[in-house]
């Protein structure tokens, strides 16, 4: 299985404060190991590089970044991602612009969603975005 990992378990995994043991954690530290295909896009290191400041979160997020598989949306990707968006708002589910085009990659490069963010749970529900869910223990 490849994983695009959302921003959410970044935010998670790299927060200095209180390291996370959340399962979507813990799956991204087993993932790291070799146990999974990592795969990111720009947006994702985007709104980390957001999210964090400083010289120093900036170089570890740029450095953890240059070593994963990277993948970059195309014209057709936003234009799905689009109607992605359009059909889970006429079935009463908000999705972002960001997370539709997230969906929309993982959708095209067969890729499993490794998010703590409920909002890809309900438009999962309208389109075939495969989430990755802990293994039951």
């Amino acid at each position: 299985m490849s994983l695009l990992v959302d921003t959410s378990v970044w935010s998670l995994a790299l927060r200095r404060d209180s390291p996370a043991q959340a399962p979507a954690v813990l799956a991204l530290q087993a993932a790291l190991s070799g146990a999974e295909l990592i795969v990111t896009t720009g947006l994702v290191m985007q709104e980390l590089l957001q999210g964090f400041s400083g010289p120093r979160a900036r170089l570890e997020i740029v450095q953890r970044f240059s070593a994963l598989s990277f993948v970059s949306p195309d014209r057709e990707d936003h234009v799905e991602a689009a109607e992605l968006r359009n059909a889970c708002r006429r079935a009463g589910v908000q999705v972002g612009t960001i997370d539709a085009l997230l969906a929309q990659l993982c959708m095209r490069h067969n890729l499993t969603l490794l998010t703590v963010d409920n909002d890809f749970t309900h438009a999962a529900k309208h389109c075939a975005l495969k989430l990755w869910a802990s293994q039951p223990g």
